[in-house]
């Protein structure tokens, strides 16, 4: 599989909309995502960025996190 070096392409920011009805929540939850992997140097399989932020966006749009939000 090849990687994505094009940057913030990939994922979809809409199909990621479809996920967190907000652009603010979902930069908040990426970046949480990706702090995680980062400072447990988790190693995650089939991903097809490089960064850990477009890891944790792709984390996200495949289902594998669960966040929630304070109303």
């Amino acid at each position: 599989m090849q990687k994505n070096k094009d940057g913030m392409r990939y994922p979809s920011i809409d199909k990621l909309l479809e996920k967190i009805d907000s652009k603010y929540k979902l930069v908040y939850a990426a970046s949480r995502v990706a702090r995680i992997i980062e400072d447990e140097s988790l190693v995650v399989d089939n991903a097809q960025c490089v960064k850990s932020i477009g890891i944790g966006l792709e984390e996200i749009l495949d289902g594998k996190v669960k966040i929630e939000f304070e109303s």
